[in-house]
C-alpha cells in the first residue's frame, strides 16, 4: 500500500506552518465529525484520517521523521499516535462543546517554532578522537521581508470584525452552546488584508542552514547533542526551536564497541597459545604489542589498558580486548603431520585438568 501524503490529506504545502496546520484541521475536523454526519461511515474514515495526519504533522519529532522517511515513526506494538490523541480531542471538544462562558483571545500569538532533529553519521575513529564537522539543516526561518509578520511592509494584520478578535463564533442550539472556528478568519481572529508577497503571509520561509557542530570523544551511538534555538524560527515573534543532532556510529571492520571497551576477536595458532607468544595487534590509533602467556586458552580475553574509547567528559580511557580464537590448520604437510603425531603420542599420559575432570565423569555417570 502507497504512503499517505498527509499534507494532501490536510490540503497544505509541505512548508505550512503550525497556524496553518491548525486551521486546516479545525475546519476538516468540523465538515468530517461524527456528531454532524452520524451513521456516515466515510465521513467517520475521512475524520479519522485527517486528526492521524494532524497528529503526525503537528509533533515536530514525527514530522521531521515523516518529512525525512515518508511514514509516520513507529510507535511499538500497540500502533497509534502516543500523547498526540489526547491533546488533539481536548482540542477538538475544546471547538465543539465548549461551554457559554468567555471568548477566546486572538489565535495570533507568538508560538515557539518546531523542534529539528538531524541524523549524523560518524565512524568510530571519530568518536574516540572527537569531531569538528559542519551540517547543513532544512529548516523555516523568519521572513526578512516582513520580519516574520506575514503583512507586507508597513502594514499590519487588523481585528476580525465578524469574531471582534475571538477566533470564534458561537451559536446555541436549546443548552447547548457549540463554538466554530470564525469562518472569515480561520479561527485567528485577525484579518491579514496585505499578505507579505515573499512569504505568501506566512512570515516564515523553508531555506537550508549550515552549521559547525563539535562533537566530544567517547560519544556513544544513539547519543543526541541539544542545539539551542536552531531549529525552525518561531511565528509572531515566538522563540525559534531547537536542534537534536542524533549521533550515529558505523560499524567497524575490527572492532566491537562494549560502553568504553573496545572487542577484538584475534585468530591464533594451537603452538601460541602453549607455548606463548608476542604478536602485532591493532588500536584505533595504530598498533600495539600484546603478550599470550605460555597456556593460554581458547575465548580467553587479553587487555591492552587504557587502549579503549575515551570515558565522555571524565579522565581516562577503556580497554582494547582481544578473544583468542584457536585457528585449527585444514591442511598439514608431512612435517607439520608427524611433529603433531608426535606430540600426541608424548601427551597421553598427561593429560589436562579439563581431560581429566571429563573422564571423572564419565566414570561417574557408567557406574
Amino acid at each position: 500500500m502507497a504512503p499517505r501524503d498527509y499534507y494532501q490529506i490536510l490540503g497544505v504545502s509541505q512548508g505550512a506552518g503550525d497556524a496553518e496546520l491548525k486551521k486546516a484541521y479545525r475546519q476538516l475536523a468540523m465538515q468530517f465529525h461524527p456528531d454532524k454526519n452520524p451513521g456516515d461511515k466515510n465521513s467517520e474514515e475521512r475524520f479519522k484520517e485527517v486528526s492521524e495526519a494532524y497528529a503526525v504533522l503537528s509533533d515536530p519529532d514525527k514530522r521531521a521523521h515523516y518529512d525525512r522517511f515518508g511514514s509516520a515513526p513507529s510507535t511499538g506494538a500497540g500502533g497509534g499516535f502516543e500523547g498526540g490523541f489526547g491533546t488533539l480531542f481536548e482540542d477538538i471538544f475544546e471547538n465543539f462543546f465548549s461551554s457559554a462562558g468567555g471568548g477566546r483571545r486572538s489565535r495570533s500569538r507568538a508560538m515557539r517554532g518546531e523542534d529539528l532533529q538531524y541524523e549524523l553519521k560518524i565512524t568510530l575513529e571519530d568518536a574516540a578522537a572527537g569531531l569538528d564537522t559542519k551540517i547543513q539543516i532544512p529548516r523555516l526561518e523568519r521572513c526578512e521581508t516582513c520580519k516574520g509578520s506575514g503583512s507586507e511592509p508597513g502594514t499590519q494584520k487588523t481585528t476580525c470584525d465578524a469574531c471582534q478578535g475571538h477566533g470564534e463564533v458561537r451559536m446555541s442550539h436549546g443548552f447547548l452552546t457549540v463554538a466554530r472556528p470564525c469562518p472569515r478568519c480561520g479561527g485567528e481572529g485577525q484579518l491579514n488584508k496585505s499578505p507579505c508577497k515573499n512569504c505568501r503571509g506566512e512570515g516564515r520561509l523553508r531555506g537550508e542552514h549550515v552549521l559547525s557542530v563539535k562533537i566530544p570523544p567517547g560519544i556513544d551511538d544513539g547519543m543526541q547533542l541539544r542545539l539551542s534555538g536552531e531549529g525552525s524560527s518561531g511565528v509572531n515573534g515566538g522563540p525559534a526551536g531547537d536542534l537534536y543532532v542524533l549521533v550515529r556510529i558505523r560499524d567497524h571492520a575490527i572492532f566491537t564497541r562494549h560502553g568504553t571497551d573496545l572487542l577484538c576477536d584475534l585468530p591464533v595458532s594451537f603452538t601460541q597459545l602453549a607455548l606463548g607468544a608476542e604478536v602485532e595487534v591493532p588500536v584505533l590509533s595504530g598498533t600495539e604489542t600484546l603478550k599470550i602467556v605460555p597456556g593460554s586458552q581458547p575465548h580467553q580475553v587479553l587487555r591492552l589498558r587504557g587502549k579503549g574509547m575515551p570515558r565522555l567528559r571524565e579522565r581516562g580511557n577503556g580497554d582494547a580486548c582481544y578473544r583468542l580464537l584457536l585457528e585449527v590448520p585444514q591442511k598439514l604437510s608431512a612435517g607439520q603431520r608427524e611433529a603433531l603425531a608426535a606430540f600426541e603420542s608424548a601427551s597421553k599420559e598427561q593429560r589436562g585438568p579439563l581431560a581429566s575432570a571429563f573422564i571423572e565423569r564419565m566414570k561417574k555417570l557408567l557406574g
